[in-house]
């Protein structure tokens, strides 16, 4: 089902209460959480979403941010999520502080499959009920549940 992202989702790549002073910070961190997951440097992985980010901002709005990236050498597209400790400045296109983070990483020649991922989580993350439900979800695991179709029910 196209509302399912349990197959971009990354479950080590779930984190409540991520502090970020700052989107270099928080860039930062989301590389070096997914870097031994991913295989691949944690610079790099920071470096592709700040370069993302100088194109223009990613904040999507309703406090929510999708940075993307396309890394070389990764075998898949994967989602990294972050719920904030606090809400960033983010510089969003509603100028809303930012405190869920749903970060997508792409191999380079995936062609569409990059941009049709980001649709899919667009789509999702524009559901504000659900939005609201990621605020409020308490571990990794209900995030994870949140956002695969399959999971609901065993989070229930």
């Amino acid at each position: 089902m196209a509302s399912d992202l349990s197959d971009l989702l990354v479950p080590e790549l779930i984190v409540v209460g991520l502090p970020a002073a700052s989107k270099k910070a928080l860039f930062t961190q989301i590389g070096a959480l997914a870097a031994p997951i991913l295989g691949i440097e944690a610079r790099a992985l920071a470096d592709g979403l700040a370069a993302r980010e100088k194109e223009g901002s990613t904040g999507f709005g309703g406090g929510v941010a999708i940075p993307h990236a396309r890394i070389m050498g990764l075998p898949r597209i994967a989602l990294a999520v972050a719920r904030l400790a606090q809400p960033l400045d983010y510089g969003a296109i509603d100028d809303t502080a930012v405190d869920v983070v749903v970060a997508m990483f792409s191999p380079p020649k995936v062609g569409s499959d990059h941009l049709k991922a980001l649709a899919r989580v667009a789509r999702r993350l524009r559901d504000r009920a659900l939005v609201a439900k990621l605020r409020g979800a308490g571990s990794p695991d209900a995030i994870y549940a949140l956002l695969s179709d399959h999971g609901v029910r065993d989070a229930a």
